[in-house]
């Protein structure tokens, strides 16, 4: 009866795991992940440090289930906060299946990365994978040398990459490829999520962000870290029909001085009111439901640097 167990290309075993993209600060590792889960999950914005929270976005294929880790930005720790965003960066990595390192293709190597690189070369077990993002941004030849840098980084520390694989995740090249190239490094295993799940946040931490990000929009250059987000609570409106439901979102804007709580606010109350017009929106298409936002601007006092507040503020 041997024969009978021989399996076809189709019913081969069905993989699951964990990846996470790493990389300096803007190398595109939340829009990449935003481009293979084809949803917004991770926020992305052009500052450094805005994705705290450990958000995950799921890939989901008939054949596989690719889990993204966003692990918040390895950098030189200077504050209290810093040094807790890093350790959690390490285990992260020591954690996942495969580790994707970003590096855009227009812009060289630069200290930022060796940093990074350096730190992965102590990582041994996982495999690595060098994806250089941003190729819509420069010709053949610039990505070709930067493709040859990679490579020559990698003998430089000793690491040795599973591939090297260019993509441009706004123009959506290569990102199924990607997606490819990374299912095999998973090990077999059930789907480890249920199929319509996008991410595995508490929603209210992803409210949160999206709130949060809104509100560093206008305000990067004058507020650059100094804003958390708190979603208190997040109920139901009572005796709406079954048809037109409404979620009460109330939620708490942090700032560290009283000084900060003019240039949130805004004159007359606009800044504030546009943050929270823009990211009701991005909450209504998260959660799929209208949504009355009810936001409040609060000073916590240097939350960076104190234990207490950064436990509350979910750190």
């Amino acid at each position: 009866m041997g024969a009978m167990s021989v399996r076809t290309e189709s019913s081969a075993a069905h993989r699951a795991g964990f990846a996470c993209f790493v990389g300096r600060p803007n190398a595109g590792k939340s829009t990449l992940t935003n481009a293979l889960v084809g949803t917004k999950v991770a926020i992305t914005s052009n500052r450094p440090q805005t994705t705290r929270h450990t958000v995950r976005g799921i890939v989901h294929r008939p054949e596989a289930q690719l889990v993204l880790v966003d692990t918040p930005g390895l950098h030189k720790p200077r504050t209290l906060l810093g040094e807790r965003l890093n350790d959690v960066v390490r285990t992260t990595w020591s954690e996942v299946d495969v580790i994707g390192f970003c590096l855009p293709a227009d812009q060289k190597i630069g200290p930022g990365d060796r940093y990074i690189a350096a730190e992965l070369a102590d990582i041994k077990k996982t495999p690595k994978v060098a994806i250089v993002t941003k190729t819509d941004l420069v010709d053949s030849k610039a990505l070709a040398a930067q493709l040859i840098a990679i490579d020559q980084l990698g003998k430089e520390l000793g690491i040795e990459w599973a591939e090297i694989i260019p993509v441009s995740a706004v123009g959506d090249t290569q990102v199924a490829l990607l997606a490819d190239l990374l299912v095999p490094m998973l090990p077999e295993s059930p789907p480890l999520y249920p199929e319509g799940d996008l991410t595995d946040e508490p929603e209210q931490v992803m409210v949160a962000e999206l709130i949060r990000e809104a509100a560093l929009e206008g305000v990067r250059d004058e507020l650059p870290h100094s804003i958390a987000v708190v979603v208190e609570e997040m109920i139901p409106r009572e005796d709406r029909p079954a048809d037109k439901p409404l979620l009460d979102i109330h939620a708490n804007v942090y700032i560290e001085r009283p000084s900060q709580k003019g240039i949130i606010i805004g004159p007359k109350g606009k800044r504030l009111k546009e943050v929270g017009t823009k990211s009701r929106k991005h909450i209504e298409a998260l959660l799929g439901t209208p949504v009355f936002l009810d936001l409040h601007v609060k000073v916590a006092k240097d939350w960076q640097r104190d234990p207490k507040q950064l436990r509350k503020l979910g750190f």
